[in-house]
């Protein structure tokens, strides 16, 4: 199926593409940062079209319930105002980019862009219908975010040319596109969106 962008109801969703996620990070998702020169492809045709371009952030405080130190899994990320939290310098996020900080408080987990953000009200008010999300990683913070998205009636479409995942188990990237699709996420790729 092709898709059309329609500056009127669409926005990209960027999830959390961030240094600490990328090699050489504090949490590197595999070959994370092969999702970004992708990602500047779907930037540049939504920056043409005049859509809205969201890029979501963890921006956690320094005792971070999900941390090792505080009882966590994971160790040490996204620290606030850190360089590891900071979005990779080759991401070309326009200077127009809306910016959606998550997982703010220390005794809070938020996987998703929607859980405990305004994202939801902010496309909502943009008059936004359908949202095309990609990022890291697949099968947790992209997951989470887009069966938010369909859970809150947005038409979703998951940029599966544009994610990457932590695979903590063999096989969980995977198993997060087919629950995501299962929920009601449409799969695309760069050459299914027309050019404007």
């Amino acid at each position: 199926m092709k898709y059309r962008i329609d500056k009127d109801k669409d926005a990209l969703i960027l999830v959390d593409v961030q240094r600490d996620f990328c090699s050489g990070g504090a949490l590197p998702v595999p070959d994370g940062e092969k999702v970004i020169p992708v990602l500047n492809k779907y930037i540049e045709k939504f920056s043409k079209a005049g859509a809205l371009i969201v890029a979501t952030r963890d921006w956690h405080p320094p005792n971070h319930m999900s941390f090792k130190d505080y009882g966590g899994i994971w160790p040490s990320h996204c620290i606030q105002g850190t360089l590891g939290a900071e979005f990779h310098p080759d991401l070309k996020l326009p200077r127009e980019v809306r910016i959606v900080s998550k997982a703010t408080s220390a005794d809070k987990e938020a996987y998703s862009g929607f859980d405990g953000t305004n994202l939801e009200r902010e496309l909502k008010d943009a008059g936004i219908k359908r949202v095309f999300v990609g990022g890291l990683a697949t099968d947790y913070c992209v997951k989470s975010t887009v069966l938010d998205a369909l859970r809150l009636g947005f038409e979703t479409i998951l940029l599966v040319d544009a994610i990457k995942g932590v695979d903590a188990k063999p096989g969980d990237s995977e198993r997060a596109i087919e629950e995501m699709v299962r929920n009601g996420a449409k799969k695309a790729s760069l050459n299914d969106l027309e050019d404007c």
